[in-house]
């Protein structure tokens, strides 16, 4: 049975040598509805059915999470490519596909230093497998909350692959939605921003329902209900919060499919013409 079988069948007790008392298949976990909403295999029955509970109230869901995705290729690209960026600390990363972070930096710059995290094992077992096979750059992986930000800067790997004195990408794509307001989302990000020096950037995308006049916040959400993570669709004014004291890289916070599109990057049409999701880079002055 091939890691992609194993992946496909909640009934399977051990996922890649991950002890079953790590995974729970019966709950959904975002990265791995992410994962199936990308084609991906990685992924059980439970993210399955909670995916396609989320493509019946929004027919463009799967166009969108790849919109979002090459909003981060596009973002990280410019960071290295342009701005010269060449740290990176990437959290709630989700399972490995292509266009990875380190992937796309290490084009730009072959030195770029890539530190992942994420809280779900599974993505920790693909994305130590990936990194293996992967020479350029130094590049590493940790399994942690977002939730326990002082947990993340203070761990030995993420010391050891991320300079703090010199500036770092922060890069939190498609993740601050799953913190609710109790758990205090604009202090976490203030937390992590304090941690790095001048010059840093902030890469952070976010779910809205500002162009679903027609679909009710509880609806949308409903799918994430019962899983690790529920969802907190915020408006543009509630995601322009996660940038304050930053200075916005041009063109702002505008809809991922606007924010700098390659005039060679294929757009394939969403249906009801809109992402659901904003996306910002913005540096630390």
């Amino acid at each position: 049975m091939t890691d992609s079988d194993r992946g496909t069948d909640a009934r399977d007790p051990e996922y890649a040598g991950v002890p079953v008392s790590k995974i729970n298949p019966y709950i959904p976990h975002p990265a791995r509805i992410y994962d199936y909403l990308l084609g991906g295999k990685d992924n059980f029955a439970a993210d399955r059915e909670a995916a396609e509970a989320l493509v019946k109230v929004s027919p463009g869901t799967r166009e969108g999470v790849r919109a979002h995705r090459a909003f981060l290729g596009r973002a990280v690209r410019y960071l290295a490519a342009e701005a010269g960026v060449t740290q990176f600390l990437d959290i709630g990363t989700g399972i490995p596909t292509r266009d990875n972070t380190h992937t796309i930096a290490q084009e730009a710059a072959p030195g770029a230093r890539v530190a992942y995290v994420d809280n779900d094992p599974i993505v920790l077992v693909h994305g130590r497998a990936l990194l293996t096979g992967d020479p350029a750059g130094t590049t590493d992986m940790i399994e942690a909350d977002l939730r326990q930000p002082e947990k993340i800067l203070s761990d030995p790997t993420i010391r050891r692959v991320i300079d703090f004195t010199r500036p770092v990408a922060v890069i939190l794509a498609g993740i601050m939605h799953f913190i609710t307001d109790e758990e205090d989302p604009y202090g976490l990000v203030e937390q992590l921003k304090a941690a790095v020096p001048s010059g840093s950037h902030l890469l952070l995308s976010h779910i809205t329902l500002d162009f679903a006049d027609d679909v009710r916040r509880e609806d949308f959400t409903k799918p994430y209900d019962n899983s690790s993570a529920a969802m907190t669709p915020r408006t543009r004014e509630e995601v322009l919060r996660f940038f304050a004291g930053w200075e916005l890289v041009d063109p702002g916070l505008v809809e991922v499919v606007t924010w700098r599109p390659d005039p060679d990057e294929y757009q394939e049409r969403i249906p009801g013409d809109h992402a659901w999701a904003y996306g910002g880079l913005a540096v630390k002055p």
